[in-house]
């Protein structure tokens, strides 16, 4: 059997980093991670061909080569998936898929031959002996959340690493949160289910014998689910890989009480973690208590973020508008926290309704579901009927934060807030010849040519004389802001 493991491409989009990428000659920012472990769990007898389609075109050699395709995605791929669905259904394959985007809505993909649904763990061996047996179902639902403590090493020789900024490798999956907007624990339930230290050192020496030397993206929803475990096996395992001086730096995703624990955050930066991203949602405690958010309910949440920043730990944010709770104060309540945090990724989105969670269900009963969700945080729309201001209100508030957040005066001085704070990580990465690229294209396209250059100019001089060591990092948040910048120019046009 032939396969190709298609990855359907991503829109424009505040995580598809498509505009840093050219900076430093990428493609894309992570390789698609099911799909590389779905392919280590198909026979060993099966050719095997990756297509990413954020890094390359599905082209008629492939399909004509193909024998089946095996496809994954999220809801905000949904255009690109249908399309290439079609075009393998015309080319005669045996189309497979699984995976978020395909979860809940079977329905919207009648070219599809088989669901696998649910974690591949579970339900590929059965799919793959009934395909053997000629007895295949077309829709395997998903079954108990199975343990992962055997799933195998990712085959990284399917990806062009050198097309991609950061690998990524998951730990854990599930969340012991409940958030109502979030589908995380619909799929991958509340109990953090643990990979073994053993799979997670052998995964990144698989890597690393590869040649990767860059960041690593443990993809987890939550890599603090678990603290226990994560303070007495893994992190002390990762401050010992990293010996040898590796340089190898780490980012994931966290809650907001990681901030509680100086043990775990120490811990984190000496295994080489620098950066994490969370769900801070809104500075409004109603909308969080409505959202179910009891995790960042009676904390002040900018002193947690500059805890964290003053570890080490460059803090990501996720924020959301159109919960039921806003009114027409938290457009700028959202511009000054962010401001105050020095938060300089702000993603923040539309409130949408995603099939599976609690939310859609609500949203559903009292009847003020508008269609379905894109999945698209930055296209300024929203599948759910606001309580308390029209739609348009809403898009118009949103478009304000954006404009607000990422015009190049309060970008470039919120970067000067973080970097006031942070303090230098413990793991370095050491100085290569992207960086220099980077640094060089970043003079032309944002000191001579971008429509922010005083204030690039600006941040580049007082970084060098108040935090000198920090002029990678400035660069690299100047470019970031770029590609911020062009995303949410993308609204207005």
């Amino acid at each position: 059997m032939k396969v190709l493991l298609i990855y359907p491409e991503f829109p424009d989009t505040f995580w598809s980093f498509k505009h840093a990428l050219k900076f430093v000659d990428k493609k894309a920012a992570i390789p698609p991670l099911g799909l590389l472990t779905v392919a280590a769990m198909l026979p060993g007898s099966w050719e095997k061909r990756l297509v990413d389609m954020n890094v390359r075109r599905l082209k008629a050699a492939d399909l004509k080569w193909a024998d089946c395709a095996f496809f994954s995605g999220m809801v905000v791929q949904k255009k690109s998936a249908l399309e290439t669905i079609s075009l393998c259904k015309k080319a005669g394959l045996l189309v497979v898929a699984g995976g978020p985007l395909f979860s809940e809505a079977t329905a919207n993909f009648p070219e599809v031959d088989h669901f696998i649904l649910g974690e591949a763990e579970s339900n590929l061996p059965l799919f793959l002996k009934d395909l053997e047996d000629g007895t295949a179902r077309r829709v395997y639902e998903p079954g108990v959340f199975p343990e992962i403590d055997k799933t195998p090493v990712p085959l990284w020789e399917l990806a062009d690493m050198r097309k991609y900024v950061t690998m990524s490798l998951q730990y854990s999956r599930g969340c012991p949160f409940n958030c109502e907007f979030c589908n995380v624990t619909s799929l991958f339930g509340h109990r953090c289910r643990i990979k073994s230290t053993v799979q997670v050192i052998a995964e990144l020496d698989r890597m690393y014998a590869m040649g990767w030397r860059a960041g690593v993206f443990f993809v987890d929803d939550n890599l603090i689910g678990n603290k226990a475990r994560l303070k007495s096996d893994l992190l002390p395992a990762l401050v010992k890989w990293q010996k040898g001086k590796r340089g190898i730096t780490f980012l994931t995703e966290v809650s907001i009480n990681l901030a509680d624990d100086q043990e775990l955050m120490e811990l984190m930066t000496k295994a080489g973690f620098d950066t994490v991203f969370i769900g801070i949602e809104t500075p409004d405690e109603k909308s969080l208590a409505e959202c179910n958010k009891g995790q960042n309910i009676n904390r002040n949440l900018i002193e947690d973020v500059k805890k964290m920043q003053r570890n080490g730990l460059n803090v990501q944010g996720g924020f959301i508008v159109g919960f039921d709770n806003d009114n027409a104060s938290i457009f700028q309540r959202q511009i000054d926290f962010i401001q105050k945090s020095g938060i300089t990724m702000a993603m923040v989105g539309m409130l949408q309704a995603l099939p599976g969670t609690r939310l859609h269900k609500r949203m559903e009963k009292e009847g003020r579901l508008s269609g379905d969700s894109t999945g698209d945080n930055v296209d300024g729309s929203t599948n759910i009927i606001p309580s308390k201001m029209s739609v348009e209100s809403l898009k118009q508030g949103y478009l304000k934060i954006l404009d607000e957040i990422y015009s190049p005066r309060n970008y470039y001085r919120r970067v000067r807030t973080f970097l006031k704070e942070y303090k230098a990580p413990v793991v370095k990465t050491p100085l290569r010849f992207s960086h220099i690229l980077a640094f060089i294209r970043s003079i032309y396209m944002l000191g001579i040519f971008g429509r922010g250059r005083f204030h690039y100019w600006k941040l580049l001089v007082w970084t060098q004389f108040m935090r000198p060591k920090f002029i990678p990092l400035a660069v690299t948040l100047s470019i970031y802001g770029y590609h911020f910048r062009k995303v949410s120019q993308k609204n207005r046009d």
